[in-house]
Parts: structure tokens; sequence; C-alpha cells
């Protein structure tokens, strides 16, 4: 059974890559279309700063732990059985199971630079995959045409799951949008498409581990990057010390 923990301000999953992918395409089997986000401590506090996009995060059919900080909140809340589900790795839990199960993917997202060696990744570490639909939109703001264009074609490629790697909060706020549009399952999953197709490097297992991700990205992009964390990160800490001090142990997840 999953259970939605409220950390600060935003409802929280405790699920598993098992279940998050089975939940997916479960719903594309009901044709009950929704879309999935992959919490990290930037979406958490951008879901406290704004309540707009809390209500969008909020309307998701699943909000997956995505960072180490959030599982260890949700552990030291009481959800002892909390495991990190992140999103580059449950794109491809649910790239296996539309493999067993014959459901076409999309991609929509990223650099169009990584759309090849990203498709390249995927068709040979997952033989069968039915992966119809590609496209990185450019950077500037599409109008309502370019929009109506782009839902066409992905609707003409028959796609169940579509993948959107547009960053946070860029991509949540675009499948919100989209929901009412298109027919099929949506997943935000981040900086995956340049993770998988090699653009850029990903952090060792080790330091996910310790929850140092966002230091090994910092390092790689301390200008683009330095402010957003130290921001974040800063007041992420505080408020979670607010909120264990305040708030009493639940007991959920551990069915």
């Amino acid at each position: 059974m999953v259970a939605r923990v409220r950390l600060l301000r935003l409802a929280v999953d405790v699920t598993d890559y098992q279940h998050a992918a089975q939940e997916v395409v479960e719903r594309v089997a009901r044709k009950n279309w929704a879309y999935v986000c992959a919490a990290n401590v930037h979406m958490l506090m951008e879901a406290y700063d704004d309540p707009e996009f809390r209500a969008v995060v909020s309307a998701a059919a699943l909000v997956t732990p995505d960072g180490m900080p959030l599982v260890w909140l949700l552990k030291r809340l009481g959800a002892r059985s909390a495991t990190r589900v992140y999103g580059p790795d449950l794109m491809l839990a649910v790239c296996a199971l539309a493999v067993e199960k014959g459901v076409k993917i999309g991609l929509y997202g990223g650099h169009e630079r990584a759309l090849l060696p990203l498709q390249a990744y995927l068709l040979k570490h997952y033989p069968g995959l039915k992966l119809t639909y590609a496209f990185a939109p450019p950077f500037q703001r599409l109008n309502e045409k370019t929009q109506q264009d782009i839902r066409r074609k992905i609707t003409s490629a028959g796609v169940q799951i579509l993948f959107v790697g547009l960053g946070c909060p860029k991509q949540e706020r675009w499948m919100h949008q989209q929901l009412p549009e298109l027919s099929c399952m949506m997943l935000g999953v981040g900086a995956a498409f340049d993770f998988h197709s090699g653009r850029v490097q990903q952090a060792p297992t080790w330091i996910q581990r310790l929850g140092l991700e966002w230091f090994f990205r910092l390092i790689q992009e301390p200008q683009r990057l330095w402010r957003r964390y130290f921001w974040h990160n800063t007041r992420f800490v505080i408020l979670a010390l607010i909120q264990l001090w305040q708030t009493p142990r639940i007991n959920a997840g551990d069915d």
C-alpha cells in the first residue's frame, strides 16, 4: 500500500521502483491518464515557495522521493520502508515493464544532441522497446499552434507513456497543462535524458547514497547552480528540522 506523507508543504509517496512502474503501466491498461513527479529538494522547495506549483505537483498520480534527503526525512518521520525512487532509474524500470507489456513510449525534452544517443541506449538495453516518438523542443516559449502540432504528433505515434525531460519546474507545469489534451501517462524525469545519453556525467552511486549528488552537480556547473543549492538546501535543512521537532512520528508504508 502506498502512503502519502507531507514533507514541509508537499505530500510525497512512500513507494519503490516496482510499485511505481507497475502503477504507471496499470494506468495505461485502464486508460487512466495522469502524470508522475520525482521530487528532490529543489522541487520540494519550489513547491514550498509557490502555492500554484505545489498544486501542480500535488495533482500527480505519484510523487516519488527522488532525493536521499527526502528519504531520510520520511524515515525520521516514521516511514521506515521509504526508499529512493530516482527519476532516471524509474525511467528504466518503466521501460523494462513497457517491453514486457508491449506499451509504446515517447521522449519529449532534453537537448537535441542527446536524443539519438538516448534512443540508441534505450533500444540497446531494452530490445523490443516500442519507441515511437522523440522530440527536443526549442528553449523558447512555444505558441499554441506549435503545441497543437506536438500533441498531434504524440497522439499519431500512439504514445502510451511519455517521458518528459524539461527540468523542474518546467516539466511539471507542462505535464499538468497537457494532461487534458494527451491520452498517455507522463513521467517527469529531469536530467535522465542527459544522463542516459552520456551527455552529462551522473554522480557515482556512492555519492548518491550519501545524498551528495547536488555537490557533484555543483562542481560540474557552479555558475548555474550555486544560488539554487545555497538558497534551497539551506532552507530545507532548517525547515526539515522544524518539522521533525513539531510533528509526531507516523506509521506509513510499512505493510
